[in-house]
This record gives structure tokens, C-alpha cells and sequence, in this order.
């Protein structure tokens, strides 16, 4: 899967606390997704590291990262060293977890995030491509596999109705403000799960309105 950035700041990185764009900024934003994923922060969480991640985690700052992002704190938040401590606190249990072989999702800057909290369940995998970007490219919702490209912004409709005329008003509403590459769509007996690969950054006020409008969307 070849790495694209969608702007000039996905190369230059963020404004942070370091020590490292792709290994401490990247793991933040990891980190994040996965927190937009779950709905908030879960009860616990175990971090799957592999590659690169997992031989310099401690190092690089990776862990008070992840954190830091599942506590939904941007890059440039002076808390992001104090995160795991924070976590502790906060009664929230994450652990990290160094993996061998290659990366299942072939990358080696990989971080597989585990979620839950007694009764929901979520997983998401993401890479850390360099600058402070990341892409996610398997998630698991609703024991569904979702297997999107990897590049953000990535919109999750889950339909628990089971009516596709929601997927086809979401697909409307996109074509007009937020075009996408690709759509897929993934059934199970629980629900429905449409899934848009984003061409590019929303505007500042679009993930309101999509919230607004679609009550179980989820904005990566």
C-alpha cells in the first residue's frame, strides 16, 4: 500500500511534544482514532506493537503517546508525557505488548489497538508513515472486519436497521460535501456497516454536521 499525504503539513509533522514525529506524534494520533472509534475512552486497552514500534517504544516516547491519544490529547498537549500516569488514575487499564514477525498490516511502525469496556468490544490497526501522519487500515466493530485504504479521513456509518436507504442518504450527503474514493459496504445479523475512504480533509465544520445528521456515524 504506497503512503500518500493529503497535504504539506502531513510531511513537515505537527506542532508536538517529541521526541519523534512518526514515533511519538504518529502514536498520538494512533492513539486518537482509536478513541473516535470506541466513542470515547475505553475501560481498557492493550497495545500491539510490531516492527520498529516494538523495538523502540520506550525510547521514542511511544507509550505515553498511544495513551495520550486513547485520552483524546492532541500532539502539542504538555499532559502526553504524563498520559499512562493520567490513565492510572483515571481507573483506565492499558498495556503494551511487543510483538514478533512482521506487522499484519505491513507496516513497521504498527500499533494494533485491542478496546473495551466490559461490553463493547473495538480494534484498530494503524501505521505511523512518517511527519505525524498515520493510516488505519483494519478495524473491528461489531465483529465486523472493516478493511479500509489506510489514508484519513475515513466515515463509519453503522445501521443497526439494516436499511440501505441510510447508506444511500449518507453516500448523497458525501458526493456533495466530502467526496470519497471508494465506498464499501459490510452486513452482519447486527447491523450494517458503510464504510468512505475520504479524498480529502473535511472542513472545520463538517464532522458536526455528519453528527448531527447520521447519529451512529463515526469520523476517523
Amino acid at each position: 500500500m504506497e503512503n500518500r499525504y493529503k497535504s504539506v503539513f502531513d510531511i513537515i509533522g505537527p506542532v508536538m511534544v517529541g521526541p519523534s514525529s512518526s514515533h511519538t506524534a504518529g502514536a498520538v494520533a494512533i492513539g486518537r482514532e482509536g478513541n473516535r472509534l470506541f466513542g470515547g475512552v475505553p475501560k481498557k486497552v492493550t497495545v500491539h506493537y510490531y516492527g520498529s514500534f516494538a523495538q523502540t517504544h520506550r525510547g521514542h516516547g511511544t507509550d505515553y503517546a498511544i495513551a495520550a491519544g486513547i485520552l483524546g490529547f492532541t500532539t502539542d498537549d504538555l499532559r502526553v508525557p504524563r498520559a499512562p500516569e493520567i490513565a492510572r488514575q483515571r481507573g483506565i487499564d492499558i498495556r503494551f505488548v511487543e510483538e514478533e514477525g512482521p506487522s499484519p498490516i505491513g507496516h513497521p511502525n504498527t500499533a494494533i489497538l485491542d478496546m473495551s469496556d466490559g461490553e463493547k468490544k473495538a480494534q484498530l490497526s494503524g501505521c505511523s508513515i512518517g511527519g505525524g501522519a498515520i493510516e488505519v487500515r483494519d478495524i473491528v466493530l461489531h465483529g465486523i472486519n472493516i478493511k479500509p485504504a489506510g489514508s484519513l479521513p475515513i466515515v463509519i456509518l453503522v445501521d443497526f436497521e439494516r436499511k440501505l436507504n441510510h447508506e444511500r442518504s449518507l453516500s448523497d450527503f458525501l458526493k456533495l460535501k466530502a467526496p470519497f474514493e471508494e465506498k464499501r459496504i459490510y452486513k452482519s445479523h447486527a447491523c450494517y456497516i458503510y464504510e468512505y475512504d475520504i479524498q480529502n480533509y473535511f472542513k472545520p465544520d463538517l464532522t458536526g454536521e455528519l453528527r448531527k445528521k447520521y447519529p451512529h456515524i463515526i469520523c476517523l
